[in-house]
């Protein structure tokens, strides 16, 4: 059954009772405040402060960092945050985050500085990693609390937290647990403490006790607003990256440059063609460069019929689309040795509307430099006088053009400015050839492409190829030579377990390396165990972490044992149950996806620049950007630019772009949803807390677990 679809945004009341502006008539007077749309960001390079400065580079969204740890920083006082721009104040920042409650020491001018700042002009104050104790509106741990590490545990948003900053998520926050020998997380569990005026947004249960204590919630006090955050995280755990965007509403009171959404789009290369299969005796691909010429006997795996109605199946059961690139002389050399049948090919084109269709090339030929392939590794072959090989202009601009006139024969309906080469070829590849073919760019401009795929692990910054943008994807460690488990994991033991266990060894040559085995996995249920909960992992945090890249698989991996089926589910089933309905994960297509990466890097360089302004008085924002960069926002539903609705709407707020024509944007912030509770105290001048208590951080938490790129 769906869901209700709610908004939580704010009212034009309450946010100018967060920025502590006066209400009703006195908004047009002009001594009301001007508030800057920036973040003040105080770090002791701590990974939680990181985290939340990427989670704001990520969504676009401008901020000011000072690091504690730094000789000759800034010195945080009244004139660093705040002045008088054309006669009106103006509060430089629209949020403060700090490591903990205090992270300064006895006595501070600069913490006393902040907490008048607060004061005055309404600011809340995130502290991103911070010890339970009364001056931050909790009991101590040891008054029934708890510490230490809660690996594996399902902490909850509260009512309070889904009536406010976390609407977004369906309630359950679950916490890593990758490693039972390594420690991932670390938290201080405590209730609020007597007499405080603490709301808890999310909490878990206290090991040993029927209670449950907060690791987020909200305290209110001598005028001030603070969110306090008891556990520590950085920007990879998937426990941070569910709270990232309520943290990040709830300190701009869901006002602010930039947006994030949740984005997973997924790639099946080789469609219509056939993929060599893994040997397990020769470890190599018969058919494939790994593999010696002539050593061992090609046998192809190809979908069928029956693997199309699975696909089409599940795409209707999870309201998702796959996009397929295609080789049409796999139809055509299929029908050459079945006397004119293809039962596959009759089989994908009658149900072509139900995919997404992307030219792959027409043979899957390699397009970089001429291979010499009786070497292995394979290398360029070259000139007399050293230069490279290069396959040829018209070589490359015939593979576009014949899969497109197939293609288009078959009635696919196709983008024709989309192309995903054979193995990213023709992209640069090392070791062995690193530049780009020179004939690549030229090609493209004569085929009209102007969205090119390429292999994010090796080629992962968004670029220009003569007319195209690059387009970077994620490849997913199901492989395209396997199409039984039992072949998956025998290769995946190959690859990343060292010599001495019969493996390449490639872990002991590269460290670096983030899937590498203690020891071989089972063969029979490697696959289940191991590979499947890693892929889902690292793709879901792809998505959780607003990255719209696509990810790509293999026709293979849709025939046989449908390898690909159980990590696609983990990332959909576990994304569903964790977020609401009004915030769905957007599933687009290639070239919007460059459209989408692009805006980014034009409006992030725009800001890192400096490029960028915006401020808020009473309920207009003002934005200013460079001519022709385009501005992204996240707005309360109902906003609207020049009297035009804004945005569209995500996880209860709107966000969209607009272009700029370098003159001032303005938007008018909406008002009609409920205000949330009043601040206590506001006319308060309470004492400055004491400095924080040094907290507990984990070694892993301080790297990344184990990605793909």
């Amino acid at each position: 059954m769906k869901r209700t679809i709610r908004t939580t945004a704010l009212t034009v009341g309450a946010l100018v009772a967060a920025l502590g502006l006066p209400t009703g008539a006195a908004q047009a007077d002009a001594t009301a405040p001007r508030v800057d749309l920036r973040t003040l960001i105080v770090s002791d390079g701590g990974p939680a402060t990181d985290a939340i400065a990427a989670e704001l580079d990520t969504a676009g969204t401008p901020y000011t960092e000072i690091d504690l740890t730094q000789s000759g920083r800034p010195v945080i006082d009244a004139g660093f945050l705040a002045d008088t721009v054309d006669g009106r104040p103006r509060a430089k920042y629209q949020a403060v985050v700090l490591p903990n409650d205090n992270p300064f020491p006895a006595g501070s001018a600069e913490m006393t500085a902040l907490a008048a700042y607060e004061r005055t002009y309404g600011v809340p104050q995130v502290d991103a990693y911070t010890y339970a104790r009364p001056e931050a509106g909790l009991q101590y741990p040891t008054a029934g609390g708890y510490s230490g590490s809660i690996d594996g545990v399902q902490a909850q948003v509260t009512a309070a937290g889904k009536a406010g900053p976390f609407g977004y998520l369906d309630g359950a926050v679950p916490f890593e647990d990758n490693s039972p020998t390594v420690g991932e997380s670390y938290a201080y569990l405590a209730q609020p403490a007597p007499g405080a005026d603490f709301t808890p947004y999310v909490e878990a249960p206290i090991p040993g006790r029927s209670t449950r204590g907060s690791l987020v919630g909200e305290y209110r006090h001598d005028g001030r607003r603070e969110l306090v955050v008891t556990f520590v995280y950085n920007q990879y755990q998937e426990q941070f990256r569910l709270l990232a965007r309520g943290i990040t509403e709830w300190m701009t009171g869901g006002v602010h440059l930039g947006a994030t959404r949740n984005y997973f789009a997924v790639h099946v290369d080789d469609v219509f063609a056939a993929d060599d299969r893994w040997d397990t005796q020769l470890n190599c691909t018969p058919g494939d460069v790994d593999c010696p010429i002539g050593e061992g006997s090609p046998d192809p795996i190809r979908m069928t019929p029956a693997d199309v109605d699975h696909a089409t199946a599940w795409e209707r059961d999870h309201d998702f689309t796959l996009d397929l690139a295609y080789n049409g002389a796999g139809s055509v050399d299929q029908r050459a040795d079945d006397n004119g049948v293809d039962q596959l090919a009759d089989k994908l084109i009658a149900d072509r509307d139900k995919f997404r269709w992307i030219n792959h090339t027409y043979t899957h030929a390699f397009l970089g430099c001429r291979q010499d392939v009786t070497v292995v590794p394979w290398k360029c072959e070259t000139n007399a006088d050293g230069s490279t090989k290069w396959v040829s202009r018209q070589d490359i601009s015939d593979e576009i053009a014949l899969n497109r006139v197939w293609g288009q024969s078959a009635g696919l309906p196709l983008q024709n400015d989309e192309l995903v080469t054979g193995e990213h070829s023709g992209l640069k590849l090392l070791p062995q050839q690193p530049s780009d073919n020179p004939y690549l760019g030229p090609a493209l401009s004569d085929n009209g492409v102007a969205w090119l795929a390429s292999d994010n692990s090796r080629d992962p910054v968004q670029r220009q190829v003569g007319p195209a943008t690059t387009i970077s994807r994620y490849p997913m460690n199901v492989f395209y030579n396997a199409g039984h488990a039992s072949e998956q994991v025998d290769e995946y033991n190959w690859i990343y377990t060292s010599r001495a266990q019969g493996g390449s060894g490639i872990c002991e040559d590269n460290p670096a390396t983030t899937t590498c085995l203690p020891a071989p996995l089972d063969t029979a249920t490697g696959y289940t165990d191991h590979i499947v909960p890693l892929e889902t992992r690292i793709a879901l945090g792809h998505v959780l972490a607003g990255d719209p890249k696509p990810h790509f698989i293999h026709q293979s991996n849709l025939a046989e044992d449908r390898l690909a089926y159980p990590v696609l589910n983990g990332v959909l089933d576990g994304y569903h149950a964790l977020f609401t309905d009004d915030t769905p994960l957007v599933n687009l297509r290639m070239k919007d996806i460059g459209i989408e990466l692009k805006r980014r890097a034009a409006w992030q360089a725009a800001v890192q620049a400096g490029q960028v302004t915006a401020y808020r008085i009473g309920d207009t924002v003002t934005v200013t950007a460079p001519k022709g960069v385009e501005v992204t926002a996240t707005l309360p539903t109902g906003t609207t630019l020049n009297g035009t609705p804004f945005g569209t709407p995500y996880a209860g707020a709107v966000s969209g772009w607009t272009p700029s024509a370098g003159q001032p944007l303005t938007l008018t912030v909406a008002s009609s949803t409920p205000a949330p509770a009043a601040v206590h105290g506001a006319a308060g001048h309470g004492p400055v807390t004491a400095p924080a208590p040094r907290t507990q951080v984990p070694a892993e938490v301080s790297r990344p677990a184990a990605t793909a790129s």
